[in-house]
């Protein structure tokens, strides 16, 4: 049993997509392909794959941003950085003293920075014991002040870490004529607590998302250096460059870290007042101090936390997140490359195998909102699990499954298309095409059952043709045989019949299931008299393909209305669609007395007045052989006088009392049409009724 549903549910899945063709085939595995690119490199395409034309001077090293999904995946990355990061109060370890907008409007001085209020200031930080200092600023333009500074820095009793960066890798911040002012100022500074420190922050794609790379040729950033300077050089996550870990305030408009004006430091009469000194001095003391500035619109920062919360901190918040990073020990654990790849291999090989299922909707998506969930949800649990999900698609693999799904179940519906074609193709040839086009849509009408149906039948067959297969070779039986089938079946089809079954030459056929309509009679009587029509033709063709030919006989059809069970009949394995019933038999019957009647179509009375159509005449009544109730005869004549038809439907009234007058006008009738055979052997019938008034043939 689990066999015959894993048949089901994957291996015919795959039959279907493999009858697509090997064009498809190519198609969707490149499109697979394609999604499984998608799914590992969404965030980036590395530089190494990207055509050289592609690359930007200067950065031909890095990668390129993924057109479309980079932009997704790192929006996708800010919502669950900002959404799981931790609320905390005050952090106690951190202290920033700024330059704020009111502090250059007290000083009248902008750009750069009042060095003389920063040496003024670092000399009473420094006797209030901190840490570590670290001053994010560049000294890369002569001042009035520059003296005075460099001495403080000299004398000062605190490891203190000045700010540095060089043209090659801070190109927007500095030229090269400032770089070297920059290092000559610092050079005066060597032998002294205050070292260098690089303030460079990653800008990748213009927001602040990552630690910066290590560069060789600079100090350690900041943040590192201080670390270093104070002792705790074990945690400042030697080689580490990956995701910068932010946070939000537990309380609103309360700042993560402490803040100060420098000014604070400044007023000697202020600085007197011991709990003044006392409240400054606990900000300070023990603590990682950062100086630079706090000004709005200079030397903002946009973080992953910009896009969520609309606010660009200045970049001196941005090194004090990452001391409370390092001190915190919350190195994020990297992704490997090869866990990428497997995942990435995963979601689409999960995509290929949905495609393939053969479920019913409900389950279906069901099973596409669980994988939905999981590709969106899985990256939000790695990030609360302290994984750096920088690079950890989420966009991509939901692009990269529906690529690869889109591409399974548009080779399973162009291989439906084809199979639905050669069904419609093979249905086409017993049934018509409209209604193999309804049973196709509903396949319910050909369930395996039986239900009792109103139905036209009709019955032919070709005379004398099992005589003459027996004179010519099988070969040439075949081909007529063929194409006598061919001919007839298409006038079948044509007139919107099912054709039943092919007995040797012999064609059975009926209308009103599975479907009804109501012009089903007339089709089924125009039918009837077109076989014959065709059966003609097929003599003629036979004579003329080769005169040696035995002669063919005329094709005879018998045609009655009645009920019978129609439906599928049979297996599991193999079924037949066919109707039972006296009305097939009496249809045979009717078939076969055509040549007693001298006749070529005849239908029973049911049968013709329920085709809606005038051109019936009465040819009597008879008792079909092995049958014992009698049966009103009607022959289709188009071409036949009507006031003729009238004279007969008046002689068949006659026969029930005044048999004599009845022969009398059919007599009359049939002197007007002396080579028609059939109202001759209608007379001599009329002559020999039997106490029943009716025929029996025998």
């Amino acid at each position: 049993m689990s066999e015959d549903r894993q048949d089901t549910l994957l291996i015919r899945g795959w039959r279907n997509v493999r009858e697509a063709g090997p064009r498809r085939l190519a198609l969707t595995a490149l499109l697979v392909v394609i999604a499984l690119l998608i799914a590992r490199y969404s965030w980036d395409i590395p530089a190494e794959i990207v055509p050289r034309d592609m690359r930007t001077q200067g950065a031909e090293d890095v990668d390129l941003k993924t057109p479309g999904t980079g932009d997704a995946e790192r929006a996708l990355y800010d919502l669950r950085s900002s959404l799981l990061a931790d609320r905390i109060e005050q952090d106690e370890r951190i202290t920033m003293v700024v330059y704020d907008d009111q502090t250059l409007i007290n000083a009248r001085k902008r750009s750069p920075l009042d060095r003389g209020m920063l040496a003024r200031a670092l000399q009473v930080i420094d006797d209030m014991e901190p840490k570590a200092i670290g001053i994010d600023i560049l000294f890369d333009q002569p001042q009035d002040e520059d003296a005075e500074l460099i001495e403080v820095l000299r004398a000062m009793e605190t490891p203190t870490l000045v700010g540095y960066a060089n043209f090659a890798t801070n190109e927007d911040d500095i030229v090269y004529d400032q770089q070297v002012y920059l290092e000559e100022f610092l050079a005066q500074l060597d032998g002294s607590n205050a070292r260098l420190a690089s303030i460079r922050l990653d800008n990748t794609h213009g927001v602040t998302r990552r630690w910066p790379s290590i560069e060789p040729d600079l100090p350690p950033v900041l943040g590192r250096a201080m670390l270093s300077a104070a002792g705790e050089g074990e945690r400042t996550f030697p080689g580490y460059e990956g995701s910068l870990r932010y946070r939000h305030p537990a309380f609103e408009n309360e700042p993560m870290y402490g803040r100060l004006q420098i000014d604070n430091f400044l007023d000697p009469l202020l600085m007197e007042i011991p709990e003044v000194r006392a409240m400054l001095r606990d900000q300070i003391e023990g603590r990682y101090v950062l100086i630079g500035g706090d000004i709005i619109d200079y030397d903002r920062v946009q973080t992953t936390f910009s896009s969520v919360l609309g606010e660009n901190p200045p970049g001196l918040r941005v090194h004090a997140d990452m001391i409370a990073q390092m001190l915190d020990g919350d190195r994020r654990g990297q992704v490997a490359d090869i866990t990428l790849w497997a995942m990435a291999l995963l979601v689409v090989t999960t995509a290929v195998l949905t495609g393939l299922l053969e479920w019913g909707s409900w389950r279906i998506y069901l099973l596409l909102a669980a994988q939905f969930a999981t590709f969106i949800g899985v990256p939000f649990v790695m990030e609360w699990q302290g994984v750096d999900t920088y690079g950890v698609p989420a966009a991509g693999w939901l692009l990269g499954w529906i690529l690869a799904f889109s591409a399974v179940v548009s080779a399973a519906r162009a291989s439906g298309a084809v199979q639905r074609n050669f069904a419609q193709g093979a249905l086409g040839k017993y049934l018509p095409k409209e209604m193999a086009e309804e049973i196709l849509e509903h396949p319910q009408l050909l369930s395996l059952h039986g239900e009792k149906k109103e139905i036209f039948v009709l019955f032919c067959d070709l005379e004398g043709f099992t005589k003459m297969s027996h004179a010519i070779p099988p070969e040439m039986v075949a081909k007529l045989l063929n194409r006598y089938l061919d001919l007839l079946s298409d006038v079948v089809l044509d007139h919107g019949g099912v054709i039943d079954k092919f007995v040797g030459d012999a064609v059975v056929a009926f209308w009103g299931a599975p479907i009804a309509r109501k012009d089903d009679g007339e089709r089924a009587a125009r039918c009837g008299y077109a076989i014959w029509q065709a059966g003609e033709r097929f003599r003629e063709e036979v004579a003329a393909m080769d005169p040696n030919l035995p002669k063919i006989g005329k094709t005879r059809v018998g045609l009655h209305w009645g009920e019978a069970v129609v439906g599928n009949f049979g297996g599991d394995n193999r079924i037949q669609y066919t109707a039972l019933g006296d009305s097939m038999n009496t249809a045979a019957r009717l078939e076969a007395a055509n040549k007693a009647l001298d006749s070529s179509v005849m239908a029973s009375r049911e049968f013709a007045e329920r085709s809606d159509l005038d051109w019936w005449r009465p040819m009597g009544c008879v008792v079909l052989r092995g049958r014992a109730q009698p049966v009103e005869l009607m022959e289709p004549a188009p071409d036949f006088p009507k006031s003729d038809r009238e004279l007969l439907a008046q002689a068949y009234k006659l026969t029930r009392s005044d048999n004599a007058s009845a022969v009398q006008v059919i007599r009359d009738v049939a002197n007007r049409h002396p080579a028609d055979r059939a109202l001759e052997n209608l007379l001599y019938r009329v002559r020999n009724l039997s106490d029943g008034g009716a025929y029996v043939l025998g």
